[in-house]
Parts: C-alpha cells; sequence; structure tokens
C-alpha cells in the first residue's frame, strides 16, 4: 500500500493539533475511541509563542500529532472544533508521502470502518 495521495483510500495524513496540557488524554482518547484517529502521539510541555488580539503571548501546551486519512479529515476537523477548548485551535493537515506499507495497512484498517 503506498501513500501517494493519488488515490483518496490511500490519503494518509498527520494532524497537528495544540491544546492545553490538562485536556491532551482527553482529546486523544476521544479522537482514537471514535475511530476519527488511529493513533495520536503527545509531546508534552512544548512552549507556544503566538501573537493573539495584537499581543504576543507565551504558553506551556501539547502537541498532538495524529494519524488519520483524508476521507475523514472534514469530520476530524469537525469533531476537534467541537471538544477543543480554544476559540481557534491549530488544527494542521500534512500527507503522509511515504510509509511503511505494514504500518499504513493498520493505519488504514484502524479507521476503515468510519
Amino acid at each position: 500500500m503506498s501513500a501517494d495521495g493519488g488515490e483518496e483510500e490511500n490519503d494518509f495524513r498527520l494532524v497537528l493539533v495544540t491544546c492545553p496540557g490538562d485536556r491532551a488524554n482527553e482529546i486523544a482518547g476521544l479522537l482514537v475511541g471514535e475511530s476519527l484517529c488511529a493513533c495520536v502521539n503527545i509531546l508534552s510541555n512544548i512552549r507556544s509563542v503566538y501573537r493573539w488580539q495584537g499581543e504576543v503571548t507565551s504558553d506551556e501546551e501539547s502537541l498532538l500529532v495524529m494519524k488519520t486519512m483524508g476521507k475523514i479529515y472534514d469530520r476530524l476537523e469537525a469533531r476537534i472544533k467541537e471538544i477543543h477548548p480554544y476559540d481557534v485551535p491549530e488544527i494542521i493537515s500534512l500527507r503522509i508521502e511515504r510509509g511503511s506499507r505494514s504500518y499504513l495497512e493498520w493505519l488504514s484498517n484502524s479507521i476503515a470502518n468510519v
């Protein structure tokens, strides 16, 4: 199985989402439990520096690295917006160009029923 993005069923994605550290496990668990992601890695204690409402601000957050497929991206994004505490959550989707055949098959099978 390739991740060339040529066919929708092979459109594998990494979705990056920052969130407050105390909400990371909850958000990850819901999304994996609802089969919108096959896996979510939580990178804790990152520092984000950004401009918000005209001010430069800095917060400690967690980064969620989600593995999913393009065919359900819209549903995943909508669900993240429903459960995320921020007014404007960071949601960035990156296409996986290549990956281990066995891992990509597992990923596809993990969300195939969605």
